[in-house]
């Protein structure tokens, strides 16, 4: 997910990253080849001043989405990335984050999975997530990667679908590489992506509540519930994919 364009218009990219629209508020991190660049990337633009951003260094890859999943909940936009071995250790924070609803923003730089170790790209870390409710976007160039991420917080913040979302892109032979793309102006993008403002109950410490309670034979009331957002997602990806087409 990188940009090779003019120094100029790569400055403008981040500052609109951080700026009104597309921001991620909270990042939070835990490095692992070869993801490690695209969290590199932004914590450069945090550090300068560049985004307007939280970022966490955590200790685990599973520490990095509870993260997310508590930020989230309290109304921020999230974003992270991660790899192979750290998506399989997200994998029980996988599994809450869906079920709570929340629009989480996750990058994967798919790569294969030890024995034997490997920067090659692979979708095994991938599959073993295919069960976990969120959606998974598998991209083919760096410019599909840009477009999803802005369009994936469209789709997951819709209040008709309100999951998770995974942009796929293959280690190595994407992240390791880089190549032109096009940035949308910023005009552009406070139309198509407003700063977020969630309608759906969010943590508040001066309103306590309790969130992801237990339950028995309701459980696969609360499935069914994700499924049909899934189905309800169908129409809203298409009507998204035909915004940004036009726009762009």
């Amino acid at each position: 997910m990188k940009c090779e364009r003019e120094t100029d218009d790569h400055r403008e990219w981040r500052c609109r990253m951080g700026g009104k629209t597309c921001e991620g508020k909270i990042i939070s991190n835990f490095p692992i080849t070869p993801q490690t660049a695209i969290i590199e990337e932004i914590a450069s633009w945090i550090a300068s001043g560049e985004m307007d951003a939280d970022f966490l260094p955590m200790e685990s890859e599973h520490s990095v989405l509870n993260g997310l999943a508590a930020a989230s909940s309290a109304g921020t936009r999230v974003f992270s990335a991660t790899s192979s071995q750290g998506l399989l250790l997200m994998t029980e924070m996988m599994f809450v984050t869906s079920g709570l609803r929340l629009p989480v923003i996750l990058v994967n730089v798919s790569r294969g999975l030890s024995a034997p170790i490997t920067l090659w790209s692979d979708h095994n870390d991938v599959l073993v997530q295919r069960d976990s409710g969120w959606f998974q976007i598998f991209c083919s160039n760096n410019q599909e990667v840009l477009d999803s991420v802005v369009m994936g917080y469209r789709i997951a913040e819709n209040s008709e679908v309100l999951l998770p979302m995974m942009i796929n892109l293959d280690g190595f032979t994407l992240s390791t590489t880089r190549e032109p793309v096009e940035i949308p102006g910023q005009d552009e993008m406070d139309d198509f992506l407003p700063a977020y403002n969630p309608t759906h109950t969010i943590l508040d410490p001066k309103e306590p509540m309790s969130v992801g309670g237990v339950v028995f034979d309701e459980y696969m009331y609360f499935r069914s519930q994700q499924r049909m957002a899934m189905c309800n997602s169908k129409g809203v990806i298409t009507d998204v994919c035909a915004e940004w087409e036009k726009m762009t």
